[in-house]
């Protein structure tokens, strides 16, 4: 593996959430892949931790999820 990259399963257990809201992340945007090893894409740790911080601080917004009593 290259120094300091992760494939999206790993980067997903780093974050607690699936591989498949890797790849969500890619196709909206919100994550960048940092390289390739195969078929496989690469991660930067500090990457998937900002694509979380964004993508969690929008999951507050409005919804059933964030009702206070």
């Amino acid at each position: 593996m290259i120094a300091g990259l992760l494939t999206g399963a790993l980067a997903a257990l780093e974050v607690e959430v699936s591989a498949a809201t890797i790849r969500k992340w890619v196709q909206q945007g919100h994550l960048r892949p940092a390289g390739k090893r195969g078929r496989a894409q690469l991660f930067r740790l500090e990457d998937v931790f900002a694509a979380e911080r964004l993508t969690r601080r929008g999951a507050g917004r409005g919804g059933a999820g964030g009702v206070r009593v």
